[in-house]
């Protein structure tokens, strides 16, 4: 009976923060895209992906982990502006927190910050960290029932990306099902993407210059 109000004031000071953190991005006029996915359903190969894919835009990426700068390191090896949050065991990034992390960049030099979200479909989800889009990552390699059973992210995405098609002969996976599920739920954009070979990639980043 306790933890209900606390949580409360967490996600309230949280929006606090949240809403800070927009006016910074509007003031600078920045976009910031939230990716959230489970672990290894590919957002840092993404992310690799559609940086390469945006030359004319300048990026920023923060990364959220519990532990480890193995993924920051990835990106920054692009020549991008990256932030390392490590959460220390917290599934979920927060507003204040990402906040710090914007304060470290020159939003002035900017186009796009991507927040690679700690990988979990749940947590993450329910924090507003005051970006422009909620991003949902999910691979065929995870199976087609994420839809079902995590309904909240689909209910706040802007986007979905299934990651990983070229794995679709290898997996029971009902592509027809996995899209039916996500539009019953929400009308949003899905992108199929194979980040490797980069097929698909060239569609998202469309859209994503739609944004700006």
């Amino acid at each position: 009976m306790v933890e209900i109000p606390i949580v409360k004031r967490v996600l309230e000071r949280n929006e606090i923060v949240a809403n800070e953190v927009r006016d910074m991005l509007r003031d600078a006029g920045v976009v910031m895209l939230n990716f959230i996915g489970g672990p290894g359903a590919g957002k840092t190969t993404l992310l690799e992906a559609t940086i390469q894919l945006l030359p004319d835009y300048k990026v920023a990426v923060i990364e959220g982990d519990i532990a480890t700068t193995t993924d920051s390191e990835r990106i920054n090896r692009l020549g991008v502006p990256v932030v390392q949050i490590e959460t220390e065991g917290s599934c979920h990034l927060e507003s204040l927190w990402v906040k710090r992390a914007l304060e470290e960049i020159n939003l002035d030099d900017v186009d796009f910050v991507f927040v690679e979200n700690v990988g979990n479909l749940v947590c993450p989800t329910e924090f507003d960290l005051g970006e422009h889009a909620k991003i949902g990552v999910l691979s065929v390699t995870e199976g087609d029932d994420k839809p079902r059973k995590y309904p909240l992210l689909f209910r706040l995405a802007e986007a979905v990306l299934l990651t990983k098609v070229d794995m679709l002969p290898h997996f029971k996976f009902d592509e027809g099902r996995f899209v039916s599920d996500i539009k019953k739920i929400k009308d949003v954009p899905i992108f199929k993407v194979n980040s490797l070979t980069r097929e698909g990639i060239d569609i998202w980043v469309d859209w994503l210059r739609t944004l700006k």
